[in-house]
């Protein structure tokens, strides 16, 4: 099986929760991302896009829903996030479809990914470019290659997966359910 026929309109509705006009939208940008960074056996799409589909809330959201809660308010002045301007927790707040969050990460998935292609924004500079496609996809691509979690998924690790992206377990039982439809529309079913 080619990489392009893993990532379907199916796979996408089934694994992220959305309907079939985010899944249309949003298929190439994804099949792009997935050959670019090696998501490419059922194993691996499995439990990218149902991560996605979690952060995303079904592929919706490519910016953070801003309060600001508590903890966003904590984004303000985080030296490990690079938010070392007045503004920065609100301005870095988290984009794209794995909410990359925080100046200092804005930053290195620019440059990450001007090492692979051309034309790539300064998030930095202009953090709403990654709410566009291309760019939400790939920087969730980067991410997760970055985290070295096609290793993880080959392995069928998903509670680290879900760890090494949100920091906790937060949202798991959805995230585990989105895994198994992901896991259905593909074919092939394991444990997570």
């Amino acid at each position: 099986m080619k990489m392009s026929d893993l990532i379907t309109l199916e796979v996408l509705r089934a694994g992220t929760g959305c309907n079939a006009e985010r899944a249309a939208a949003w298929l190439q940008p994804l099949r792009d991302t997935c050959t670019l960074f090696g998501i490419d056996t059922p194993p691996r799409v499995a439990p990218f896009v149902a991560q996605l589909g979690h952060e995303s809330g079904g592929l919706r959201y490519v910016r953070e829903i801003w309060g600001p809660t508590p903890a966003q308010v904590r984004y303000e002045g985080r030296k490990d996030l690079g938010n070392t301007q007045p503004g920065d927790g609100k301005r870095y707040m988290g984009r794209g479809l794995i909410q990359m969050t925080g100046r200092s990460n804005y930053g290195q998935v620019r440059d990450e990914l001007r090492k692979i292609m051309a034309n790539v924004p300064d998030f930095a500079a202009d953090p709403v470019a990654l709410e566009q496609a291309p760019w939400a996809a790939l920087s969730a691509g980067w991410f997760w290659d970055s985290r070295k979690l096609n290793a993880l998924a080959d392995q069928n690790e998903f509670i680290t997966i879900t760890r090494r992206i949100n920091g906790g377990l937060n949202g798991l039982a959805d995230r585990q359910r989105l895994l198994a439809d992901a896991q259905k529309a593909l074919g092939v079913v394991w444990t997570s």
